[in-house]
């Protein structure tokens, strides 16, 4: 996998490694049964046990906290990983997105500002040709979050483990290819500038001779 930054900054959060000092913040939104079994993973019942998860699970290289920058909190995780399914359209160079946010954020579109930032990372590497995303069958927030990132419907795995909870689960695979991530970057480039308004992952170019800004795509680096 590509040499990811260490901190992503986007207009309202900051993406950075998760650290020990953050337990009592991941715990207060880990512990809601309405976050973790949803994605697969059991509630925390502990900050000690956050703590513990940091160390072992969230100081994955490619993992990050979702800090909000009006707090300096952080609020959610996201993080780009190899794909783990054995599919014939799955290439060498792809990636993979797992992201989760806690429940009072839902509906604010923090998430698909995180996924923005980190499908520049992704294409920015040439091998990459396609970033894939996941959720259990039933999780509509999951499936309109990922629709609403870009993502599409690619294929079905039922009886998918579910190992941290001991069961069993269909698991709904979507994709995102480069181009139609070139593709939607383009037509939501062309609104905000027709606002004068960059979007993350476009930079000002050079001003017209009307003083507006013409912005184009440059690749996260």
């Amino acid at each position: 996998m590509p040499t990811l930054p260490n901190v992503i900054e986007t207009r309202r959060l900051t993406l950075r490694p998760w650290n020990e000092g953050d337990a009592a913040k991941l715990y207060r939104y880990a512990k809601d049964p309405e976050v973790g079994p949803a994605a697969g993973w059991p509630a925390h019942t502990s900050a000690e046990e956050s703590r513990q998860i940091i160390r072992d699970v969230l100081s994955t290289r490619g993992t990050y906290a979702i800090v909000l920058k009006e707090t300096g909190f952080p609020v959610g995780s996201i993080g780009v990983m190899s794909p783990r399914m054995h599919h014939a359209d799955v290439q060498s160079g792809d990636r993979e997105l797992g992201f989760w946010i806690g429940k009072p954020y839902w509906g604010r579109g923090i998430i698909p500002e995180a996924v923005d930032a980190l499908l520049g990372q992704c294409f920015a590497a040439p091998a990459c040709h396609a970033v894939w995303c996941g959720y259990y069958e039933g999780n509509e927030k999951s499936r309109r979050c990922q629709e609403k990132c870009g993502f599409a419907f690619h294929h079905v795995e039922p009886n998918s483990p579910v190992e941290l909870l001991d069961e069993v689960r269909t698991k709904v695979f979507m994709r995102q290819t480069r181009e139609q991530w070139l593709a939607r970057r383009g037509r939501r480039g062309k609104a905000e500038c027709a606002l004068g308004l960059p979007m993350p992952g476009w930079v000002a170019a050079r001003p017209s001779m009307d003083s507006t800004v013409t912005y184009v795509l440059r690749p996260l680096r």
